[in-house]
């Protein structure tokens, strides 16, 4: 186990090295399209609340409009920093790296399976609470448990504590598909059976990475619980301009790592790969 984690760190390290020389190159390019990414975010939410009352037609196709837009710019971010990976001597434009409507379409119907992945973990466990509520009442009549409420609350908080840490690592392991429909020309449920095969074994790695970037906003937390707003802000600023791009860097450089390691099966199946 011990030696599972070193090479794991080691692998990170990697790949943190990797994309902190790539962001620190193409800085600029790379922090436009995330910046464009923040800008159609907040223009969303802010044309949202001005014509919410106008009509709901139009703030529902404006909404669809956004969208699109955001995750156009979010797909083109990963094609260029793909291009710097594999051909970081060509010049490209960030308007050639824009996704075909193919992948748009792709991206989008990928990401409902991956919303209804996410729904149906978290469902499958819903269940579990109608099974121990009888199991309590009756633990509760032969008199093995003496406070039904205090017990009943602990066993759902534990409950949904579990479900919450199942949603999460299987939010990990499917969250790369977008990389595999950009990289690979993935089909979208095949994208996300790719994502899911290819984290199989890289769970640790891919942990010990989001831990490392999110470091930033952690300190920031932890900043304002001290009451520290001033300093708080300034770790705040400094995420968002520099562990921003990093991030969708790192990702990108991590996918391409793992995914040229999988020596599996091009059509995976899910069963095989959950575990």
């Amino acid at each position: 186990m011990i030696n599972y984690l070193k090479e794991s760190t080691f692998a990170v390290n990697d790949v943190i090295q990797k994309a902190w020389g790539i962001t620190k190159k193409h800085y600029f390019s790379i922090a436009t399209l995330c910046f464009l990414m923040f800008i159609t975010a907040s223009a969303s939410s802010l044309m949202a609340f001005f014509i919410k009352d106008v009509s709901k037609v139009l703030s529902f196709f404006m909404v669809i409009i956004f969208i699109m837009l955001y995750f156009t710019i979010n797909l083109s971010l990963f094609k260029y920093i793909f291009h710097l990976i594999d051909n970081e001597d060509e010049d490209v434009t960030i308007v050639g790296t824009l996704p075909t409507r193919h992948q748009i379409i792709r991206f989008l119907i990928a990401t409902l399976y991956f919303v209804g992945c996410i729904l149906f973990v978290g469902l499958l466990l819903v269940p579990i609470l109608f099974v121990l509520d009888p199991i309590l009442r009756y633990l509760v009549n032969i008199g093995w448990v003496e406070d039904f409420t205090s017990t009943g609350k602990t066993i759902t908080s534990i409950a949904i504590g579990i479900a919450l840490v199942a949603i999460f690592i299987t939010w990990l392991r499917i969250s790369f598909f977008p990389f595999f429909i950009i990289d690979k020309g993935a089909a979208p449920f095949e994208s996300i059976k790719l994502s899911l095969a290819t984290t199989k074994g890289n769970f640790t790695k891919i942990l010990l990475l989001l831990m490392v970037l999110g470091g930033g906003y952690l300190i920031y937390l932890l900043l304002n619980y001290l009451q520290l707003p001033f300093i708080a802000f300034i770790v705040n600023i400094l995420s968002s301009f520099i562990i921003v791009p990093l991030s969708s860097v790192a990702l990108t450089v991590a996918y391409r790592k793992i995914s040229s390691e999988y020596k599996g099966d091009q059509h995976p199946d899910i069963l095989h790969n959950i575990v």
